[in-house]
């Protein structure tokens, strides 16, 4: 086989495979745990960035939200989101278009949840103003990702492994500031806390969760 012709094959498989690797690597119990502490807490009408499999739908308060619009790119995730939808007693829906220029309109949303996504948008600062525009002003934004260590010495380690690990992991960054991220946006952070997963994950296990509102 032409080398052209096996690597548009590799590059097939790895398309295929993608969306059920997140899938796996996001629901495993560690992760669930962090998700759990922030997801609960929306509550109205909640716009999730990065939807991918329909992970979070398990962990909303059924009390306190209203409905769920999912917003995912076309990656082969939703596939999975809409099935995860269809099996939950959740009001909620599924829109595949990117983060970075939403459909939805200005000040809809009572809440903005993104878990474990804000790595991976390309235009990450776009998203974030985006985010920010749909967001209704006494609204909040919860969020839970893994990012930048607070320790330049993993810091500088995690600037280095970034680009091979971008190419390995679907665009995945290991070294975005989330707190820089969301005040640059115009964010105030209400909660936020930096910790280490532990177990010796502190390059991909930096974790930082909060709540961030309208400045």
């Amino acid at each position: 086989m032409p080398e052209s012709c096996s690597s548009c094959t590799h590059e097939r498989s790895r398309a295929r495979l993608m969306p059920f690797g997140v899938h796996l690597v996001c629901g495993l119990p560690i992760v669930t745990r962090q998700r759990q502490k922030v997801v609960p807490m929306a509550s109205g009408d909640v716009v999730e960035i990065g939807f991918g499999s329909g992970l979070n739908l398990p962990h909303y308060d059924r009390d306190r939200v209203r409905h769920v619009i999912g917003v995912n790119p076309d990656d082969g995730l939703p596939t999975l989101g809409r099935k995860a939808i269809d099996r939950h007693d959740l009001s909620a829906e599924l829109l595949v278009e990117s983060a970075e220029a939403m459909s939805l309109p200005s000040a809809s949303a009572d809440s903005v949840v993104v878990t474990y996504s804000l790595c991976s948008i390309p235009d990450v600062e776009a998203a974030l103003n985006e985010m920010r525009r749909i967001l209704k002003p006494e609204g909040r934004l919860f969020f839970c990702e893994h990012g930048r260590s607070p320790s330049s010495r993993v810091a500088r380690l995690q600037d280095s492994l970034t680009p091979p690990w971008r190419f390995m992991a679907a665009g995945c960054h290991l070294n975005r500031d989330v707190g820089a991220l969301l005040k640059g946006a115009g964010f105030a952070l209400e909660q936020y806390d930096v910790f280490d997963l532990g177990l010796g994950t502190r390059i991909l296990g930096t974790h930082h969760i909060g709540v961030a509102k309208l400045r």
